[in-house]
């Protein structure tokens, strides 16, 4: 019997996380063909920082090689942009001609860089951080230029900010928040972190506005590439290279053109089911970044697998599991050292808050709580009793019995309760 035909657009850790999932329920039940714009197999994006420091190399972040594809049957056209969908035919066409019949269609396009509207950012030099490809131009950048300067500070712009200085350059990182990584830490954390890494030699220009982005004096037959950033204030800082790290937007055009709803305003992303079916088309699933869910889209991993883990279960015929949301938290290592938040960590009427502050041992911890329960939590310098405070928010459990050693750890918690 000839097998129903599967085809992946996207070749990055959602959709093929998906295929996995799908492959373990289902091995017989597809035909699949994967479509993926970059020319290798699937790789591990969040590990392309410790590439650009220099402490991993390329082959070590890669998760499916090709022989992965070709012993599972699965063909694979890597460096093939899809550029259309043809929902009437059911297929899908690449921009060189390629082309491939579906009866189940499975987007994941992911996301790209937010590129804002500065004058000058069109100039070579100027990249976004999303892919293998910015990561060696970067690596090949730092190789013969002094000054850099990284636009966001937020996780992305200060691992790119940390493996540029690595690599021998002078790096400014300019923000327009009152602190850095403003969506993950309160501004006690935040400040801790910003004078660590200026110790390491990393400048900071915040609440700032970039007014534009200049080209370098005509020289060695290289005019044109950037050469400086101007600030609203009219100040400027040489800048042989620029990163822009100032967010992500799903990556929606293909599915917008072919007629799938993709929702308007703050809420972008191809608009899916709790069984992550597209609302407009039935046939069509979609996840990762490129997704709305509910109102929300999800930009962290967790989330996106177990949005595969529910789509591989529905693409296999044996889904009963809706996907209803994910409760977020991040756990990171910005530029070896460890910073943890999650919930609702801004405070406000109604809350409490439990601190620990050791400016000297580099420890700041803070627990809000409203009614007895924690709605937020952010850990700097020590995250160990991330995952348990993420649980206990996650329950909504009462800690009153123990509320006074929340910040000693669960063990201690566990024996005054």
């Amino acid at each position: 019997m000839e097998k129903i035909k599967l085809v992946l657009v996207g070749n990055g850790m959602a959709g093929v996380r998906t295929l996995e999932e799908l492959l373990k329920l289902a091995p017989e039940l597809y035909d699949i063909t994967v479509f993926g714009a970059e020319p290798q197999g699937n790789y591990n994006r969040i590990l392309l920082s410790p590439v650009l420091a220099g402490e991993m190399d390329l082959p070590e972040i890669m998760l499916n090689d090709l022989d992965w594809y070709r012993d599972r049957g699965v063909t694979l056209h890597a460096g093939k942009r899809v550029v259309k969908i043809d929902r009437v035919g059911r297929k899908v066409v690449a921009e060189d001609g390629t082309e491939a019949r579906y009866d189940r269609l499975l987007l994941a396009t992911g996301s790209t860089p937010f590129i804002p509207p500065i004058p000058g950012s069109a100039l070579p030099g100027v990249l976004g951080y999303r892919d293998i490809a910015d990561t060696e131009a970067m690596i090949a950048a730092a190789g013969r230029y002094r000054h850099a300067v990284v636009i966001g500070a937020g996780v992305l712009g200060l691992e790119a900010a940390n493996g540029l200085m690595r690599r021998g350059m002078a790096v400014t990182v300019v923000h327009k928040g009152d602190w850095i990584m403003e969506r993950q830490l309160d501004k006690a954390a935040a400040d801790m972190l910003q004078a660590e890494l200026e110790a390491r030699g990393m400048k900071f220009l915040l609440a700032c506005q970039t007014e534009a982005l200049l080209p370098a004096a005509q020289d060695g037959g290289e005019g044109g590439r950037v050469g400086a950033l101007r600030l609203a204030d009219g100040a400027e800082i040489p800048a042989d290279l620029v990163v822009i790290a100032a967010g992500i937007r799903p990556n929606v055009a293909l599915a917008e053109a072919a007629g799938l709803y993709c929702g308007s305003g703050p809420v972008r992303g191809i608009h899916v089911s709790d069984t992550l079916q597209t609302v407009t088309d039935p046939r069509i699933y979609a996840v990762g970044e490129c997704v709305a869910h509910r109102g929300v889209a999800y930009g962290l991993v967790a989330p996106l697998f177990e949005q595969a883990r529910v789509c591989a279960s529905h693409l296999a015929n044996v889904g009963v599991g809706r996907y209803t949301g994910s409760v977020t938290s991040t756990k990171l290592k910005v530029t070896g050292i460890d910073v943890f938040s999650a919930g609702d960590f801004s405070g406000g009427e109604g809350t409490e808050e439990i601190v620990l502050r050791d400016r000297q041992g580099g420890v700041y911890k803070r627990v809000v709580l409203r009614n007895d329960r924690i709605v937020g939590s952010v850990l700097y310098g020590d995250t160990a009793d991330g995952a348990w405070h993420f649980q206990l928010m996650k329950d909504g459990e009462d800690v009153s019995a123990f509320r006074d050693h929340l910040l000693f750890g669960r063990p201690v918690a566990a024996a005054m309760a």
